[in-house]
């Protein structure tokens, strides 16, 4: 990835909390990847303003490292992506339809951002991914092949082929549900590599266009070790490690702001309307 100047791998480090090795080896990779997920939320309140978000590196780290805020899938996993290049491995892009909610996998265009990940050593390439805004999002990366599974932070995920007459080779991301005790589909990907202007693209559509929900309401998930917490709109949901849930209609806009930054860690912009 190009621009890297305005990198700062020892703030990115610090913000995320991760004070273990450096060398670009899988400890490394699933330590820095863990600590990202359970550090930084995600969220959609640069679309909710009605501009796509820069993926710019200074940006980035004004915004999520210096700065109360988080992102959505484009700015997490470009900012992964440039703390990885900066700590010695090899990263391409990967871009998935999202399956979760949608009647077919083809319902949905490829808009999903994640990583490839070349670790030094390993026969296989890894999935990396800190951007999936959902309950079942990976916590921890794994193996880039068909069967691979793994678990962290409470969460079991595994890739299986998912093949058609559109695409033979498609693999699908499912997450363990112990609820259900069943593997439910998260995303459905190639392994067609995909660059910076594909992101720029589709971070312009999905932050703008008229048809996508991230600039209707408010969309913010974070994640730590005791709870997964989602607003949508005004209904706040909070899913413990037992599985257990629990839903809250948010009142008014001040209950809004409060929730979003004593809950979420997020510095709401100000004149930014969150309930309409």
């Amino acid at each position: 990835m190009a621009d890297t100047g305005q990198f700062d791998l020892d703030a990115y480090l610090g913000r995320i909390g991760w004070r273990g090795g450096r060398r670009p080896g899988p400890q490394t990779l699933r330590g820095v990847h863990l600590a990202h997920a359970l550090s930084l939320p995600f969220e959609n309140l640069d679309p909710l303003s009605g501009r796509a978000p820069s993926l710019a590196p200074g940006d980035l780290m004004a915004k999520m490292v210096h700065g109360r805020r988080g992102g959505y899938c484009y700015e997490h996993n470009t900012l992964m992506w440039l703390a990885l290049e900066a700590l010695g491995f090899q990263v391409g892009g990967l871009a998935a339809r999202v399956v979760l909610g949608a009647p077919t996998p083809w319902s949905r265009p490829r808009t999903h951002m994640m990583l490839r990940v070349e670790v030094p050593g390993e026969p296989q390439p890894y999935l990396a991914d800190v951007g999936f805004g959902a309950a079942g999002s990976p916590l921890v990366p794994l193996p880039l092949v068909t069967g691979a599974e793994s678990a962290g932070g409470g969460r079991r995920h595994r890739l299986m082929p998912l093949p058609s007459e559109q695409s033979p080779d498609m693999l699908e991301l499912q997450m363990y549900d112990g609820r259900t005790r069943d593997w439910a589909g998260q995303y459905a990907f190639t392994l067609e590599p995909f660059a910076a202007p594909d992101y720029e693209m589709s971070n312009w559509y999905v932050a703008t266009g008229p048809r996508s929900p991230f600039n209707r309401r408010p969309y913010l998930q974070r994640t730590t070790a005791e709870r997964h917490l989602a607003l949508d709109g005004d209904l706040l949901t909070q899913t413990l490690a037992d599985g257990t849930t629990t839903e809250h209609r948010l009142v008014d806009e001040a209950e809004a702001r409060r929730v979003i930054a004593e809950e979420f860690g997020i510095a709401v912009p100000e004149g930014l309307t969150l309930l309409r």
